[in-house]
């Protein structure tokens, strides 16, 4: 069995260069740990980073473990990762991901009816990049693919399950700020 400290550096090590999230199983096979005494220093190196106010934690995610960057410094990530463009989502793929998320397991023709427009492409986008996968088949005539979100769509967003989306009713403004911006708008 490794010393503590040296488990902890290897741990961080594997999480700063592996580009998809980790399973503790998986480092434990790797490391020659158990998976008890593995979980026990990545929860003791998350704990680390965040008293040391550094710039990146090591998270547990739906996959596995990573490593990813602090809260704090998202605006300065954000700057970063939008020169390349190139691998930005469009609104229509946002729009259809977040019915995708919020309304699971769903047919392609759902979610033209509620978008209102053809989703076909954008539905294939979605899948090639991961973000959505066929999920089942609906009952009835033609038994439609059912669509909804993998693991990869929860790590991108740094989520661990899909009940730590936000609510719907959290993302629209409050009845005060509603009525302000009408007022704003409504006044020549």
């Amino acid at each position: 069995m490794t010393d503590s400290k040296a488990l902890r550096r290897s741990l961080e090590a594997i999480l700063t260069v592996a580009l998809e999230p980790v399973d503790a199983a998986a480092l434990a096979d790797i490391l020659g740990e158990t998976t008890e005494n593995v979980r026990e220093q990545l929860e003791a190196v998350a704990v680390s980073l965040v008293n040391e106010d550094r710039g990146f934690r090591v998270v547990e995610l739906a996959s596995g473990w990573r490593m990813q960057s602090s809260p704090d410094a998202i605006d300065a990530v954000q700057r970063f990762a939008s020169r390349d463009v190139s691998t930005r989502l469009s609104t229509a793929a946002l729009e259809t991901l977040a019915i995708v998320a919020y309304r699971q397991p769903v047919s392609r023709a759902q979610i033209a009816t509620l978008r209102g427009v053809n989703v076909d492409g954008v539905v294939r986008l979605l899948e090639q990049r991961g973000y959505i996968q066929e999920v089942g088949r609906a009952d009835g005539p033609g038994q439609p693919v059912l669509f909804g979100t993998t693991e990869m769509f929860l790590d991108r967003l740094g989520l661990s399950s899909l009940e730590q989306l936000p609510r719907p009713e959290e993302l629209l403004p409050s009845d005060e700020d509603a009525l302000s911006l009408a007022s704003e708008i409504s006044t020549p």
